[in-house]
């Protein structure tokens, strides 16, 4: 889940076809062929003109290098919305490409609304670089069935200014949660209105954050056979009784209940939070659409970390698609997505543009040739301070990534009341919120099969 583009994402993705930006009718195909026109997701909103313009300018690329091929461009926003993507998903509207969260994509391949795209993977000029675990998440029976857009894992995220204000070191940020729980005191001790370390409450967001953190200990979300509940555990309990005590013992979480993703990413950019959990897209979200100063982030690696949450997402084709549709917009996929320097690694024209360049948010790549080309082009363009993130890179190359469950969104909205349990209420009984988030968790499971 990725919250930015709401894991999170997060994610872009159009969820109808009817809600298309129009274009140019593309150039005659060659030597008679067949014309097709292939509708893709998301065209950026036009409240982020010089993102559209860079969308709009690749695809006239595009068509110009693709005669007879014609792209239009889904520009609804959000372009993804849980509440309606499974509907849209059912009756069949969705884009000829489009993108699905890693936490989707068992369900569409189970469902048949994806193309088994295994015929058209060499359309993917590096389709053998990208990094094969990330491969084998959309391939089931040996088919592939999408391929990956984006790959991140869990940090923390802290304002390095307000280290600094408050006597720390920001080039030497927590490593434990025994130092994180310090270095949250010495930063609410700045003043009213400092939150040393900030935590989601509701919105789905609560019981995301859980299970980075449970991941972070050790601990499960779900038994092997995602059979049933695992959280009810002593690592469940830790992570419940540290934010219980940071937040009434040592107080030094405030006391506003943030539900929903956008709330702690506004209080993250008006410079008083000093940490939160997040991958590295925060810092561009802070920074791009919160107003945080560039220069103030940082990202380090997860405390005490014995596994972290990892998400993404992938795109894929519209099982409807004939097979030139297929293969036209595997090769949008392709150019825009796919290509070191162009489309979303165009990290010079991003640069011009104003946006933030340097976060190592993707990690789709590894350390392939192509993934070391795309980093060290983004080094070379970036417009934030990269070293800013070095201790995150570091450690991210150490901890292992784990998945997040099946039916996370369901999961998540059953733990979102113990998260909340403990953060409103100093006398709430950690076991109890526990036992009852289990019951009907194992009931919710029990009635998806």
């Amino acid at each position: 889940m990725r919250r930015s583009t709401g894991l999170l994402l997060v994610s872009v993705l159009g969820v109808s076809a009817t809600a298309c930006g129009s274009s140019e009718p593309a150039t005659p195909a060659p030597g008679g062929a067949k014309a097709v026109t292939i509708t893709v997701a998301c065209q950026p909103a036009k409240s982020a003109p010089k993102e559209r313009k860079a969308w709009d300018d690749d695809v006239a690329t595009f068509m110009k290098a693709h005669p007879g091929v014609t792209v239009k461009s889904t520009d609804q926003q959000p372009c993804f919305d849980p509440k309606t993507f499974g509907p849209k998903l059912a009756g069949g509207q969705m884009e000829t490409v489009f993108v699905v969260p890693v936490t989707n994509y068992a369900d569409v391949i189970a469902q048949g609304q994806a193309l088994d795209i295994t015929q058209y993977t060499s359309s993917i000029k590096n389709w053998n670089d990208l990094r094969p675990d990330v491969r084998e998440l959309v391939t089931k029976d040996g088919k592939v069935y999408g391929v990956p857009n984006v790959h991140y894992s869990v940090g923390l995220v802290y304002n390095r200014a307000l280290f600094t204000k408050a006597g720390l070191d920001p080039d030497s940020p927590p490593k434990t949660w025994a130092e994180v729980r310090e270095a949250a005191k010495k930063i609410a001790g700045l003043g009213q209105g400092y939150v040393g370390y900030g935590e989601y409450s509701g919105g789905n967001t609560g019981g995301w954050h859980f299970t980075q953190a449970i991941y972070g200990r050790g601990g499960s979300i779900l038994t092997p056979d995602n059979k049933q509940a695992a959280f009810n555990s002593p690592e469940g309990k830790a992570v419940l009784q540290n934010l219980h005590d940071m937040r009434w013992v040592d107080n030094s979480m405030g006391n506003k209940l943030l539900v929903g993703w956008e709330s702690l990413m506004m209080a993250m950019g008006s410079g008083k939070v000093g940490m939160m959990l997040g991958a590295p897209d925060v810092v561009t979200d802070v920074v791009n659409k919160f107003k945080g100063n560039v220069d103030d982030y940082g990202i380090t690696g997860f405390p005490e970390a014995k596994a972290s949450l990892s998400g993404g997402e992938a795109f894929m084709i519209n099982p409807k698609a004939t097979p030139e549709e297929a293969k036209a917009g595997l090769e949008w996929i392709d150019f825009r997505f796919n290509t070191v320097g162009k489309g979303r690694f165009d990290f010079a024209r991003g640069k011009a543009n104003g946006n933030p360049v340097g976060v190592p948010d993707n990690d789709v790549y590894g350390a392939s040739p192509t993934g070391k080309a795309i980093q060290e082009d983004r080094v070379k363009n970036a417009s934030l301070p990269v070293d800013h993130y070095q201790p995150y890179v570091e450690a991210a190359a150490t901890i292992p990534p784990k998945a997040e469950p099946v039916h996370a969104q369901e999961l998540y909205a059953i733990l979102d009341v113990a998260m909340s349990g403990v953060l409103s209420r100093e006398d709430a009984g950690i076991d109890e919120l526990l036992a009852d988030a289990e019951t009907k968790a194992n009931a919710m499971l029990a009635a998806k099969g």
